[in-house]
């Protein structure tokens, strides 16, 4: 006896393996794009580590408004990949600008929290709101798209959050960590 998934339920099947192989391929290209410029292969991953906060958020977004998960949701979450990694890139784009004028970690870290805090705020705040007509649309047309605008709205405004606290603190425990590997691998004087 064997059985087997058909219809819909196998077309939603090949729709998601498909959509994990190319998750996984932009996270690769999204990955490479960021450490071309800023010439480190560890930064990068900073960057993304906000990336699993995001669709967090967006989670809780569907339960807060109370719609189930479908798969324009996924296609929210591959998209809020994307968005949520521009947060993170302007803090660490600016922390790297400070350090390269010799600033200390701590000053370039608290410099850039204040100085890129409210444009990363504004940012995340203007897509929230931009989503909120989508959101709250009653007519059957915009049903569909109701779902990849929740993930897309309630990921970017919970990684926002997150990012302000994560990156600094993930930049400084790379510091750390490039301090004393450098002090472990110095060769006796």
């Amino acid at each position: 006896i064997s059985w087997s998934f058909e219809g819909e339920a196998r077309e939603q099947a090949d729709i998601f393996a498909s959509l994990q192989q190319m998750t996984f391929i932009a996270m690769f290209i999204i990955y490479a794009l960021l450490a071309v410029p800023l010439k480190s292969y560890i930064q990068p991953v900073i960057i993304m580590i906000v990336i699993p906060f995001g669709l967090i958020g967006a989670i809780g977004g569907h339960v807060i408004m109370g719609q189930p998960m479908s798969i324009l949701s996924v296609l929210g979450f591959v998209a809020l990949a994307g968005v949520v990694v521009n947060d993170s890139l302007v803090l660490v784009d600016f922390i790297n600008q400070e350090r390269a004028e010799d600033m200390p970690l701590r000053e370039a870290i608290e410099k850039a929290g204040s100085l890129r805090f409210r444009p990363i705020i504004l940012t995340s705040l203007t897509t929230f709101a931009g989503l909120l007509p989508v959101l709250f649309e009653t007519s059957l047309q915009a049903q569909f798209l109701i779902p990849m605008a929740i993930s897309l709205s309630f990921g970017v405004l919970f990684a926002t959050f997150i990012t302000l606290l994560l990156v600094p603190a993930f930049y400084t425990i790379l510091e750390d960590i490039r301090k004393g590997t450098v002090r472990f691998f110095k060769p006796p004087s």
